[in-house]
């Protein structure tokens, strides 16, 4: 039996020990005990926490894995990375883990590699701000975090200072970059690579709840985008990936569409995107089992994408700005909801991901709109 290590415990890797264990994998969850829902699932659970690299190498020296993966989580892809190294694994070098993780290390590369990006400028001190002719509006955002953390537009000087705090303060390494905002439209990209070849599996339309903080309430598949832009889309996503040197397994890249139709890098993730994109859409929209494939990659097994039937699918997060989709999933009356939840009857005026009260997923055969 093939012995899989997963870093994380929590919901988000939850469907890949699931996905795992249907194929008869043993599967080895490193994580803390808090929030470890994985627990309970898993055959194998251990109380270290994900960064804790050396601590995992030695377990998994020991257990004698045969792949490590993790999915939906940042701060997990450079352990993933350097224990992949270190026992001659399929996975990304350590350094395209550390690039890939921080915005402003990926901003260099997208600049040496001419993938057009929004300017931007790093800080570490909100003292010490040299905004070299920027353009208001700004994006502030700290360098190290997901799911909207620290995020938050900035229209004048006034702001600039407060918005710099609230990043430096979910950074990890206190350091945070301003951009300067795109408008347009948000869509993500899901890929899976192999030895430096990158294949497109699909594309996302993002929602968002707009300024100031841009979290994101909607995803759906496939894109309507023109078939014009797409391909852009695509050309761009090769290049970011080459740029960042990511050449196995899943990843997830954001873009911004402006509206005469350029498209602008805003950042790449080597690992499968979260809000169930990578663990639910794509299967329910192309028929690709990305879960079970990017499991396959970490193993050392790899075989060309094929496509079943195209079917719309998406999701609709809950909050108190989304409010009116309670209803739809307490009545559960709609045929194409395939998944649904209520986490937390108290809905939140969001400024991150995680201040999301709940979800629908849908599969159909056209996009629905709630």
């Amino acid at each position: 039996m093939k012995k899989l290590a997963i870093i994380g415990a929590s919901y988000l890797q939850l469907p890949l020990v699931r996905k795992a264990r249907e194929m008869g994998i043993e599967t080895h969850c490193f994580a803390w005990l808090e929030g470890a829902v994985c627990k309970d699932e898993c055959n194998y659970f251990y109380n270290i926490s994900t960064i804790d690299k050396e601590e995992i190498l030695e377990k998994c020296t020991e257990i004698g894995i045969d792949g490590i993966l993790t999915i939906a989580s940042d701060i997990a892809v450079p352990t993933v990375s350097f224990i992949s190294n270190e026992l001659g694994l399929i996975g990304n070098g350590y350094n395209v883990s550390n690039v890939s993780t921080n915005k402003f290390f990926m901003r260099e590369r997208f600049i040496e590699s001419n993938v057009p990006s929004p300017k931007f400028i790093l800080t570490e001190n909100i003292r010490n701000i040299n905004l070299r002719k920027m353009n208001y509006p700004l994006i502030v955002k700290p360098t190290d975090r997901s799911g909207s953390r620290g995020v938050q537009k900035v229209t004048k000087y006034e702001n600039l200072n407060d918005a710099v705090t609230r990043a430096l303060s979910e950074s990890f390494s206190n350091s945070a970059i301003i951009e300067e905002y795109i408008e347009g439209r948000e869509v993500s990209v899901e890929t899976i690579s192999w030895d430096g070849g990158h294949y497109i599996l699909a594309i996302t339309d993002k929602v968002t709840t707009g300024e100031p903080h841009f979290v994101e309430i909607e995803h759906h598949q496939p894109t309507n985008l023109s078939i014009e832009v797409q391909n852009k889309i695509k050309k761009e996503t090769v290049n970011a990936l080459n740029a960042l040197n990511i050449k196995y397994g899943a990843s997830h890249s954001e873009y911004k569409i402006t509206a005469n139709n350029k498209v602008f890098a805003i950042e790449v993730a080597a690992r499968m995107g979260g809000d169930f994109i990578g663990s639910d859409l794509v299967f329910l929209s192309t028929g690709y089992d990305y879960l079970k494939n990017t499991i396959n990659v970490a193993l050392g097994n790899f075989c060309k994408p094929i496509f079943g039937k195209q079917r719309y699918s998406g999701i609709y997060f809950l909050s108190y700005e989304t409010q009116q989709i309670k209803q739809v999933i307490v009545e559960n009356k709609i045929k194409e909801i395939v998944s649904k939840e209520i986490t937390n009857e108290k809905l939140k005026i969001l400024e991150k991901s995680a201040d999301r009260s709940g979800y629908l997923i849908y599969q159909g055969s056209r996009r629905l709109i709630l």
